[in-house]
């Protein structure tokens, strides 16, 4: 393995974590800052306010993008196991 070929492993590396982990965070920073406006327009400021909408969100995406989480990391499993006839 030269080091042209280790980073661009790294590079794939990288881009699926990215991917997979992208529209999870989104969501969560999404819904973090709808309810931290929702706690500065009313004063309440409850930490299981903010924590439990979160977790819930998280969850719910987790369901939804999950297939789509496991094909990329599937995905860059597979492309990394078919460089190791190539070391």
């Amino acid at each position: 393995m030269n080091q042209t070929m280790a980073l661009d492993l790294m590079r794939n590396a990288f881009m699926a974590t990215l991917k997979a982990s992208l529209p999870i965070l989104l969501i969560a920073m999404i819904v973090g800052l709808i309810i931290s406006v929702l706690q500065a327009t009313t004063q309440v400021q409850e930490q299981t306010l903010s924590f439990v909408p979160k977790l819930v969100a998280v969850l719910f995406s987790l369901i939804l993008f999950g297939s789509f989480m496991m094909n990329v990391l599937v995905s860059f499993l597979r492309e990394s196991l078919e460089l190791l006839p190539k070391l």
